[in-house]
């Protein structure tokens, strides 16, 4: 491969990462949306906001999910910090309401 090949692999690469990021906005937008209903309900009858047992399902969850080349763990040290997120979200919109 010459420069200028590897050059082109890299830049369809990037191409294709830009687009990845995009959707993947586009998801975490979208799970925010059903975090924001879910604030909502547990506003609605007092409950916390944190909820340890749901977290664990949800963990549960992804790393079934997972087929890689990811490993579980880093898998769900990126969803600690998606629902650490959330739950900022959550606690922020329940004290403004």
């Amino acid at each position: 491969m010459t420069i200028e090949e590897a050059r082109a692999a890299l830049g369809a690469c990037r191409l294709e990462i830009d687009d990845v990021d995009r959707r993947l906005v586009a998801l975490l937008n979208e799970r925010t949306r059903v975090v924001e209903r879910v604030g909502d309900i547990k506003q609605q009858v007092a409950l916390p906001v944190y909820d340890p047992k749901r977290e664990e399902q949800v963990f549960q969850n992804i790393a079934a999910a997972n087929q890689g080349p990811l490993p579980d763990a880093a898998i769900k040290r990126v969803f600690e910090r998606i629902i650490d997120e959330m739950r900022t979200l959550e606690r922020t919109r329940m004290e403004g309401k």
